[in-house]
């Protein structure tokens, strides 16, 4: 079963966010993550203690100061934040998306595609 709590930072959904997609995996240790669509890199693997967060921009890994833009190479300019609770994934909406928070229930293994307006389809 999946809980989903999900909060609007009130984009228009037609252009103003630039597209990404992730899939998102908890693992033993930590998160992985892919990235399909918006973003510089394919793949991140970490480890992360439970409600511990790690910020992702289009570049990777970062820090919650280092919202980057590159529009040269037409990625998206998204900042989250993400942390693996004792049942699923919590993520923040810093910048670049039309949600402020997205918390679901996740078991090891599972994935859950998310994009600039939340929680989407794996393919």
């Amino acid at each position: 079963m999946v809980s989903i709590a999900c909060q609007s930072a009130g984009y228009n959904q037609t252009s103003d966010i630039p597209k990404f997609k992730l899939i998102v995996e908890p693992t033993d240790t930590g998160i992985k993550l892919q990235s399909i669509e918006g973003s510089a890199w394919t793949e991140l693997t970490f480890s992360l203690p439970t409600f511990k967060e790690q910020y992702i921009n289009q570049f990777g890994m970062t820090d919650a100061s280092e919202n980057q833009t590159d529009e040269a190479n037409n990625l998206a300019n998204y900042l989250i934040a993400i942390s693996k609770t004792e049942t699923g994934i919590t993520l923040k909406g810093i910048a670049g998306t039309a949600w402020k928070d997205l918390e679901f229930s996740l078991k090891k293994n599972q994935q859950q595609a998310i994009d600039q307006y939340g929680m989407s389809r794996l393919n």
